[in-house]
C-alpha cells in the first residue's frame, strides 16, 4: 500500500487524522493534513480515511511499494 496526500485540496477537516492517527495528522497553523507514513501496512483505516475525506485529498494505491525518493513529512512539519 501507498498513500499520496494532495495538500492543495485537504479541507483540514481531520477525518483522517482522527480514523488513522499513525499515518495521518494535522498541522497546528492550519490543520492541512501531514502524512506521517507513505507506506503503511495493509489497513482498513487508511482505505475509510481516503473514502471519507471530503476533499478527496488522500489516494491509496494497493499494492504499491512506496516511490524512491518519497518524502514523509515528519510530525508537526510544515510543507
Amino acid at each position: 500500500m501507498r498513500v499520496e496526500v494532495d495538500h492543495t485540496r485537504c479541507a483540514a477537516v481531520g477525518r483522517c487524522a482522527g480514523i488513522a492517527p499513525e499515518v495521518f495528522d494535522q498541522r497546528e497553523d492550519d490543520g492541512v493534513v501531514i502524512l506521517l507514513d507513505a507506506a503503511p501496512p495493509d489497513s482498513d483505516r487508511v482505505r475509510e480515511a481516503a473514502l471519507l475525506c471530503p476533499a478527496a485529498a488522500i489516494v491509496v494505491h494497493e499494492n504499491a511499494a512506496p516511490t524512491p525518493g518519497t518524502p514523509i513529512t515528519p510530525r508537526g512539519s510544515h510543507v
